[in-house]
């Protein structure tokens, strides 16, 4: 199911969404939905990231390499 909502832009930013759909042969729509729901990931990303790494440190997991060798 889909929704329509209306947004407003300042100029600069539309013209910039306008080049970008023409040089990457998409539409507005599809650009903007991607950003939604990259924003929305890292949002959730982040809040995860948040909880979890005090869990880590307590744990002595600092770095990448860290959880690599936990896990392998």
């Amino acid at each position: 199911m889909r929704s329509t909502i209306t947004i407003s832009l300042p100029e600069k930013v539309r013209a910039q969404l306008d080049r970008v759909s023409k040089t990457e042969g998409v539409s507005r729509s599809d650009l903007v939905r991607e950003s939604i729901r990259d924003y929305l990931f890292l949002r959730q990303f982040r809040a995860i990231r948040k909880t979890m790494v005090p869990k880590a440190s307590r744990q002595g997991i600092y770095t990448d390499q860290d959880v690599f060798d936990r896990v392998s």
